[in-house]
Parts: structure tokens; sequence; C-alpha cells
């Protein structure tokens, strides 16, 4: 159940949808943004507010036409890695953000309770300050 829910998930944020990955996401979900990313400053970010307010928020008013681009689901029951490519362009300079990742999510039963990211942090930061 965990991998179909993440690909409509990601099917949906490609449509600025974010509405099936919070709606997967316990009361309690620990969001953690990868070490070095400027987004990391606030973890954990505890709740799917926390988590829209100080991620979603912050990645909208600073990038355009973000994107998280999905390539392979692996399955490990409870933990699904998810491997992909993050895209858009920087509002503040114009520059394109082109940055691997790879996002760990842990579920019990149907819901989201953790999700670790892994980027190229230096990009983030140097794009991203």
């Amino acid at each position: 159940m965990s991998v179909p829910t993440l690909q409509a998930a990601y099917a949906a944020l490609a449509n600025n949808d974010p509405s099936v990955l919070f709606g997967a996401m316990a009361p309690d979900i620990q969001w953690h943004q990868a070490q070095g990313n400027p987004l990391a400053d606030r973890n954990p970010y505890v709740g799917a507010q926390a988590v829209g307010e100080g991620v979603f928020g912050r990645l909208l008013a600073a990038i355009d036409d973000f994107t998280a681009v999905p390539d392979r689901f692996v399955d490990g029951g409870n933990d699904v890695v998810v491997l992909g490519h993050y895209g858009g362009t920087m509002k503040r300079s114009g520059a394109k953000l082109d940055a691997l990742f790879c996002h760990v999510y842990r579920f019990e039963g149907d819901r989201i309770v953790s999700f670790q990211q892994f980027t190229d942090s230096a990009q983030w930061a140097r794009l991203m300050p």
C-alpha cells in the first residue's frame, strides 16, 4: 500500500496538488531535510503544518516551476525509498536547480511517520542561501 500511496503523491505534486502527500502523513510526522540544506534549519519538522509552512511554503516562495520527479520506488515494506531529481528556477537569481534526491519514508500502517531527504546540499546552499 505504501508504494502506490507515494506514486499517487508524486503524481499529484507534479500537478501542484500536495493533498495526497499531506493526507498520508501521520499527525506527528518527523520530517528531516538533508544536512547542509538551507531548509534543514528547522529539523525536525513535526506535523503536516510545520512541513507545509517550513518546507513547501519556503520552496514555492524561492523556486519557480519546482519539481520533484521520481525515477524509482524501492519497496522495503514499512520503509520506501524514492530516487529521483529536483528541478526548478530560483526566483532570486534565475539559476537552475538540478539535483538528485533520495527520499526515505517510513510507514506505520497507511501513514507516513517519518521522512529523510538526501540530496546535493552544496547546490541547495549555493542557490538558496
